[in-house]
């Protein structure tokens, strides 16, 4: 007798990056074995930051259409990453989703829309940041693996070698 699949919703978040690309292509070879279905999911950055590390504050406060600039900007190009991911999905037959918000706090934003849309699986790009870059930003994919309470999925950022 079969076993039931494991995973049966794949949550992708992706950034635009050639690594977040390559984890788009891993996820949906994933999800085509599967047959599982995916969303595709996008954190638009806030541009008032978050109230403890705003770094925009003082600009946007001066001429809020700043703000409003950015994000009509970040809103076509969430739409074309989305857009671009599902077009994969949709080449091989399957089934995706896209999703976005916009939220100062990336990591908790992944895994809120994890909960919402009842992913059981996040596959994700490695955006290993080394030396001080990595000590003092660390990474939202570290962020996502320490603090998801379903399995997160680290496509490498380098081919694997042997």
């Amino acid at each position: 007798m079969a076993s039931p699949l494991p995973f049966r919703h794949l949550l992708v978040p992706i950034d635009g990056s050639e690594l977040s690309d390559a984890a788009v292509q891993q996820a949906v070879a994933l999800a085509e074995a599967l047959a599982a279905r995916i969303t595709f999911f996008h954190a638009q950055e806030s541009f008032y930051g978050r109230p403890d590390m705003a770094i925009f504050g003082e600009g946007l406060a001066v001429d809020p259409k700043v703000g409003e600039q950015f994000a009509k900007a970040s809103a076509v190009w969430t739409e074309e990453l989305l857009t671009k991911a599902r077009a994969v999905a949709t080449a091989v037959g399957l089934e995706s989703d896209a999703a976005t918000s916009v939220d100062p706090v990336v990591y908790e934003a992944i895994l809120r829309v994890a909960s919402e849309r009842a992913c059981d699986l996040i596959v994700m790009a490695s955006h290993g940041r080394r030396g001080l870059a990595g000590l003092l930003l660390g990474s939202e994919t570290q962020r996502v693996l320490t603090h998801a309470p379903i399995p997160v999925l680290v496509v490498p950022g380098r081919p694997q070698q042997g």
